[in-house]
């Protein structure tokens, strides 16, 4: 089976978003799949996907916090500023987390570790709804 649906994240403020369940919700068909692979992909260059600890808040305030000291929006030597000077960081925050995720399916369900779940890190001040692409396939 192969099935690809786009899925629309509500606009988020700056930081790391825990959006498995939202995920999961968004595709019924996953229900189908005994073994399988669901792919995501961020229609976006200044948010990113992750998958990471789910269990302690502390993880995504320190995720964000380690991003906004390595890369801070005020270095002088960017060129791409017409945007703000959160968006430069944004882009490079993207890149390095990256903007794909592919999730093993097992018995219907994302067969996610213990304590793991799927981030969406929204890297600008103002990032807006964000779109993914979400591609199923298995049996």
């Amino acid at each position: 089976m192969w099935h690809q649906q786009e899925l629309r994240l509500a606009p988020r403020s700056r930081g790391f978003h825990l959006i498995s369940d939202e995920v999961s919700e968004a595709l019924p068909r996953l229900g189908e799949l005994r073994v399988g692979l669901l792919h995501l992909q961020l229609l976006h260059t200044s948010a990113s996907l992750t998958l990471n600890e789910n269990a302690d808040p502390d993880v995504c305030h320190d995720l964000d916090a380690f991003l906004r000291d390595r890369i801070p929006g005020d270095l002088p030597y960017f060129r791409h500023t017409m945007e703000g000077p959160d968006d430069m960081p944004a882009h490079i925050a993207a890149s390095l987390l990256g903007t794909q995720l592919t999730l093993a399916v097992r018995h219907g369900r994302l067969a996610l570790g213990t304590w793991q779940g799927i981030w969406l890190g929204e890297h600008r001040d103002q990032g807006g709804a964000r779109r993914l692409i979400a591609t199923l396939n298995g049996e």
